[in-house]
């Protein structure tokens, strides 16, 4: 078993190597697209934590493989994660003024162009996998399978579909149909994330599915600790509008569970991810940090 300060290491690499893949990524030279690419390595290069790609790369590791290997996909995934987030902050959606402590994306650059660039990362995301991805022809196919699986009706999108149609109801929402939401609106892309770098790395069917579950309950843990954190913290350090869930009447975990027992669903969450990785042969000591980062983040 590595030690925490190893296990910490290695996660910095992940992102040290993964900012500087993403720094690297170019979209046109064409200077009437100008403003386009500006907006989108506006929203890629804001920050964030990084959790989707060091995930997938941590993944890779786990199953013997040079994290450096999946960069690409990694990626890709962070282009979706981050038009997903365009979206989500434009009026039409959540109606957000502020992502990662910077105005959003259509309050600097426009609805419109806002529209665009999200629209643009995913077409960019494929060519990432489908141009720059080493592997079988197999591994490549299924991992735009597994992304656009997780993306689509039955992903991102359907789960957004859900929260927007339980808006204004908030906690008249039913706790099969909060999970639901959650399960498809974030949970899908974090699953999706550990599943492609071990995809990539070989693993075996029985690898993915113990890893698939590890990642499932991770991606539940991430969006209830998000509700609490929207609940609780102030806007600064969020880095985007507190409060909103509740003023907007959203289905939120808070809202169900109350703040215990939100808490409670938290910690059972990342239980059942830590039980997962027990059936998974190697060092899945990142992977256990990571869980136990999502359940005690701050922002």
């Amino acid at each position: 078993m590595a030690s925490g300060t190893s296990v910490q290491a290695r996660w910095e690499e992940h992102r040290r190597i993964f900012e500087g893949f993403l720094e690297g990524v170019e979209f046109s030279e064409d200077p009437r697209l100008s403003r386009l690419v500006e907006a989108m390595r506006y929203s890629m290069l804001g920050g964030g934590k990084r959790v989707r790609p060091t995930l997938c790369m941590e993944a890779a590791w786990v199953f013997g493989t040079d994290p450096l290997f999946v960069l690409p996909s990694a990626a890709a995934i962070e282009l979706i994660h981050t038009y997903s987030l365009i979206h989500d902050d434009l009026p039409a959606m959540d109606d957000d003024d502020y992502r990662r402590g910077r105005p959003t994306t259509h309050r600097k650059y426009g609805e419109a162009m806002a529209i665009l660039a999200g629209d643009a990362f995913f077409g960019e995301a494929l060519t990432l996998i489908t141009v720059h991805q080493e592997g079988t022809a197999e591994q490549v196919l299924e991992v735009v399978r597994e992304l656009a699986d997780s993306t689509g009706v039955n992903g991102m999108v359907g789960g957004q579909v859900i929260d927007m149609d339980h808006t204004g109801i908030g906690d008249g929402t039913d706790p099969e149909t909060l999970h639901m939401i959650h399960s498809y609106k974030t949970g899908a892309l974090i699953k999706s994330s550990a599943r492609i770098g071990a995809i990539l790395a070989g693993a075996t069917a029985d690898e993915q599915a113990a890893i698939s579950e590890y990642a499932s309950e991770l991606g539940l843990c991430f969006q209830i600790v998000d509700d609490l954190l929207n609940a609780t913290s102030t806007t600064d350090a969020l880095g985007k509008s507190a409060g909103s869930d509740a003023e907007q009447g959203k289905a939120t975990f808070v809202g169900i569970y109350g703040l215990e027992g939100a808490q409670r669903q938290a910690d059972n969450s990342v239980g059942r991810a830590l039980d997962a990785l027990d059936t998974i042969d190697g060092d899945t000591s990142g992977l256990s940090q990571m869980a136990l980062f999502v359940r005690h983040r701050a922002s």
